[in-house]
């Protein structure tokens, strides 16, 4: 599928999703509905990326979140459409994360600027590190790759939007914003996550790009072409899918997970946002502000799960899972 198409189905999920949160200011019912429609198209969107990630980008960390992300997408939906109004909380939340990231995929003096500072920064670990690879303009005019000359074999790495974090900080940020919270919380939310997620990412650039360039992963080189579909010629390039696709991209999942458990102390509000993702995905409540011992503080809260119409646990019928109903 296209990246165009791929674009256009990114806008138009976060447009419904942002039209959702107006309607939200006006009546929760409503809101509740668009959010449904929001949802599906989202799924839409998650299912055109699947081929992208696992066939075009060889990535089958990205491509498997992508196609879980389907169904999730649309439970959210169903769960919205049987009453569960506390996901508009996360509702808004990617409302809120399509409109920090989409822009900078369209907008060049947003993505330009974005792309060469991540450059310089990355450069500057990498010679921190005793490295001196050259810097070169790329074929999109902008200062953003990376040449190592390694046993006289040239290898080229590209910093592209995907390499700037962006999309890790809108998830915190988008999550931060969507919950009722004090501000000196939320900034406090967001100064111990978007630069820690910064900085990490300028570190797993930096050992993406030595590692390729310095080869340091030729190891099962034909078992692992064969799993990536690495052209023949070109074995040098397993060193950078077991180094970003393999190593970094699983340690970025893990160190989301790890950012995300101060952030829940400092947002207690957070938990039961968290609390419906988990439910989306598998029908079961979880109480994570109580396993933090954060209740009494999240107890404060004043989201959906304090002022009515989410309040209630999801009840079980023999039609399935049910949340709460429009006459609570």
């Amino acid at each position: 599928m296209s990246q165009g198409l791929t674009d256009a189905l990114a806008w138009v999920s976060i447009a419904v999703f942002t039209l959702a949160v107006l309607a939200e200011l006006r009546d929760r019912r409503t809101a509740r509905f668009v959010a449904v429609g929001a949802w599906a198209a989202f799924a839409v969107f998650w299912l055109a990326l699947v081929p992208q990630f696992l066939l075009v980008e060889k990535s089958a960390i990205e491509g498997v979140l992508s196609a879980l992300a389907v169904p999730a997408s649309l439970s959210a939906a169903y769960l919205l459409y049987r009453g569960r109004e506390s996901l508009l909380v996360l509702t808004r939340g990617v409302a809120v994360m399509g409109l920090i990231y989409l822009p900078a995929t369209t907008i060049p003096w947003i993505y330009g600027p974005l792309v060469e500072t991540t450059t310089a920064q990355v450069d500057f670990l990498i010679r921190l590190a005793g490295y001196d690879p050259t810097v070169t303009t790329g074929e999109n005019g902008l200062r953003n790759t990376f040449v190592f000359t390694t046993d006289g074999h040239q290898y080229e790495t590209f910093i592209i939007l995907a390499c700037t974090g962006l999309g890790s900080m809108a998830i915190f940020a988008g999550l931060i914003a969507a919950v009722r919270a004090p501000l000196r919380r939320k900034f406090a939310a967001l100064a111990v996550s978007v630069p820690v997620i910064w900085v990490l990412n300028l570190v797993r650039n930096a050992f993406i790009a030595v590692a390729f360039g310095k080869q340091w992963f030729q190891v099962a080189v034909p078992q692992v072409s064969m799993l990536f579909g690495v052209p023949a010629g070109q074995e040098g390039l397993v060193s950078f899918y077991l180094a970003d696709k393999v190593i970094a991209q699983s340690a970025s999942v893990v160190a989301l997970v790890l950012i995300t458990y101060p952030v829940v102390r400092l947002l207690p509000e957070l938990a039961a946002v968290l609390d419906d993702a988990l439910y989306v995905v598998t029908y079961r409540e979880f109480h994570i502000a109580e396993a933090l011992g954060l209740e009494d503080a999240s107890a404060g809260a004043t989201g959906e799960r304090e002022d009515g119409a989410g309040r209630e646990p999801p009840r079980r019928s023999d039609s399935g899972p049910v949340g709460p109903t429009d006459d609570d």
